[in-house]
């Protein structure tokens, strides 16, 4: 039984991932969301067969939150069409080292995957496959050096907020990719997606949901 679902009906399943859950398998062969969840709803609701579950969007494998998957194919259609328009609204909470020189302000960068070493770079944007970040964050609290921010992200590309952040001399907290040089082995990294809102597929109404982050660099800012 899946005990972390925050909507659900015929078309949206919107559930919260635990951390390094990987969204869907991969390499490591570790149980992923998107087979657990489709087992859930095979026992939940009886089916036969293969159950369908579409994959919308992603987030990475140590990050936990509010995330959306599409339980029919027309939900799985429109729900791409929104966030192919930008209009999927994501916002996270992330703790970062350092304090930002603004209290909110707009990152424009663009970012580059090497796919063989899963980094992410930010380059010129005349780069070759070279893709445009944009985020908005707010800072809501610094404590100790360490600052709480809110991020909407306006685009979704791999990494992008550990990435942009990390550019700017800001890397997130327990990040063991982007902020080696600050960070201790075994740290959880403080990226959370916390409020998810989608326009339904077929009511065409806005559907939100929130998610509390949890552990222990939480606890010294919520």
């Amino acid at each position: 039984m899946f005990n972390n679902v925050l909507y659900e009906d015929n078309h949206l399943l919107m559930v919260e991932k635990p951390i390094n859950v990987p969204v869907q398998a991969d390499n490591s062969k570790d149980q992923d969301l998107l087979s657990i969840l489709k087992n859930y709803i095979k026992i939940q609701y009886n089916k036969p067969g293969n159950v369908y579950l579409g994959l919308v969007h992603r987030l990475d494998r140590p990050v936990g939150g509010a995330i959306v998957f599409a339980k029919t194919s027309k939900a799985a259609s429109r729900l791409s069409n929104e966030l192919r328009k930008q209009k999927l609204h994501r916002t996270y909470l992330a703790v970062i080292h350092g304090v930002p020189s603004k209290n909110e302000g707009v990152l424009h960068d663009y970012l580059w995957k090497d796919r063989n070493k899963n980094i992410v770079y930010a380059v010129d944007s005349q780069k070759k496959d070279a893709k445009e970040a944009i985020l908005n964050y707010k800072v809501i609290k610094t404590i100790n050096k360490k600052t709480l921010i809110q991020v909407q992200l306006k685009t979704g590309r791999s990494h992008q907020i550990r990435v942009q952040f990390a550019n700017q001399n800001l890397p997130l907290y327990g990040d063991q990719k982007y902020g080696q040089n600050i960070n201790k082995h075994g740290q959880q990294i403080a990226l959370w997606a916390s409020q998810l809102s989608v326009k339904h597929p077929t009511k065409h109404e806005m559907i939100s949901v929130t998610s509390t982050p949890t552990g222990s660099i939480w606890k010294e800012f919520l």
